[in-house]
């Protein structure tokens, strides 16, 4: 297998961030489906099944809490046929985010969405959440225009869409980018080319652990340990723009070392990341949380 080539690790600071005591992240899994190593990066063997996660993050801020991603919501069987018949996977289907959040507890006032980009799989479960959603303009056109978007377009019918700009500063080697909370804790950078508009939201926690939720630009960490693209019809059936992907990959491949990289569809990604608990205070992170 041919890999990419290694970058140059990221030599510079880490971008200052100041998040606030009450800041907490959890993962929310929706459910899983199964496709072969070989079809989700280069090198990888069709012996080998790999079950890819589909998980929502619940952000927890003081100034208002984020959901990145939202996983399969209760309509995901309808939201499926819409891909071609090669791109539908089996899949299980367990709790939807919002039946998880509904056990905490949680007030689902506080909520927004930032979806990482508009594909099934990570918009599905907005469908059982009335919560505004904050997408880019890139990615609110491909959603209308694309076949991808039909679940997207779905799900956000009737809902308050916000879009934001990237009018920040460049990010650990990102172009520019948006500091959601206004804090450094919450950041959001472009990251084209699986869709028009896909992003990668980086979080820092009062711990000081910082994560990257880099959504599809590879599917599983293979893409990142291994420096590997999707396989080439892979590529040419997912990806808008490959090229632009690939920069877009190795811009993350040269931080990896510096955070938790947690590629959507990668269950191991998520190891650390604790699940809700049975029930959430109002105004402060539970003990448990990270």
């Amino acid at each position: 297998m041919k890999r990419l080539p290694m970058p140059p690790a990221w030599s510079g600071p880490l971008p200052e961030a100041a998040p606030p005591s009450g800041m907490a992240i959890y993962q929310l899994p929706t459910g899983t489906y199964d496709t072969r190593a070989a079809l989700a990066v280069k090198g990888g063997s069709f012996r080998d099944k790999r079950h890819f996660a589909a998980t929502a993050i619940l952000l927890r801020h003081p100034k208002g809490d984020l959901l990145i991603d939202a996983g399969f919501g209760s309509r995901v069987a309808a939201h499926l046929p819409a891909y071609a018949k090669l791109s539908r996977p089996p899949y299980e289907a367990g709790r939807t985010a919002r039946e998880q959040l509904d056990a905490s507890g949680y007030d689902l006032s506080k909520l927004r969405a930032v979806p990482t980009h508009s594909h099934w799989d990570h918009v599905s479960g907005l469908g059982d959440l009335e919560i505004p959603i904050w997408i880019t303009e890139a990615e609110l056109r491909f959603a209308r225009e694309a076949r991808d978007g039909k679940a997207f377009r779905d799900v956000s019918a009737g809902r308050e869409i916000h879009q934001y700009d990237f009018t920040g500063p460049s990010y650990l080697g990102f172009p520019s980018s948006f500091d959601f909370h206004g804090d450094g804790s919450t950041v959001i950078v472009p990251a084209g080319g699986h869709t028009t508009g896909s992003v990668i939201v980086f979080a820092s926690l009062p711990t000081s652990k910082r994560y990257a939720f880099i959504g599809d630009l590879t599917w599983q960490l293979d893409g990142i340990r291994l420096r590997a693209e999707r396989p080439f019809l892979m590529q040419k059936l997912a990806d808008v723009d490959p090229a632009q992907l690939r920069e877009n990959l190795l811009r993350v491949i040269s931080i990896a070392d510096l955070m938790q990289i947690v590629p959507a569809h990668d269950l191991r990604a998520y190891d650390g990341i604790p699940q809700l608990p049975a029930r959430m205070t109002s105004d402060s992170a539970p003990e448990d949380a990270e």
